[in-house]
């Protein structure tokens, strides 16, 4: 997901992207572990995109508070 992208969502819209993510990085840490996982940069992708998110979160707490 593009900063833009992620820029537009609502303050609810973060919190479920970042459930979903977190979700999908236990996921694909649990296919590495046992040798399913086909694109091994995966799990790396998915913890910027969570890093992303936070970060965004965090910027509007800054600006409203």
């Amino acid at each position: 997901m593009l900063i833009q992208e992620i820029r537009e969502l609502t303050d609810q819209q973060l919190q479920e992207e970042l459930s979903k993510s977190y979700q999908e990085l236990m996921n694909l840490r649990f296919r590495a572990a046992t040798n399913q996982l086909p694109n091994t940069n995966m799990p790396r992708s998915v913890r910027k995109s969570i890093a992303r998110l936070q970060t965004i979160m965090r910027e509007r707490q800054v600006v409203e508070g």
